[in-house]
């Protein structure tokens, strides 16, 4: 299952730029992750300051 960014996002691109595969870009405010493209390896989740990812 992809993971999610949710609206505590304070777009810093720390995510973006831990994503070994790719599959976060910056949306309108905030970052999002490609569900089609997201491995759910986690690696985002442990990079984000403010806690904003989660599984599903």
């Amino acid at each position: 299952m992809a993971y999610t960014i949710s609206d505590a996002c304070v777009a810093c691109g720390t995510c973006a730029g831990a994503c070994p595969v790719g599959a976060i870009v910056e949306g309108d405010g905030k970052y999002e992750i490609t569900a089609d493209a997201c491995v759910s390896c986690g690696t985002c989740a442990g990079a984000c300051p403010v806690g904003a990812i989660s599984e599903g």
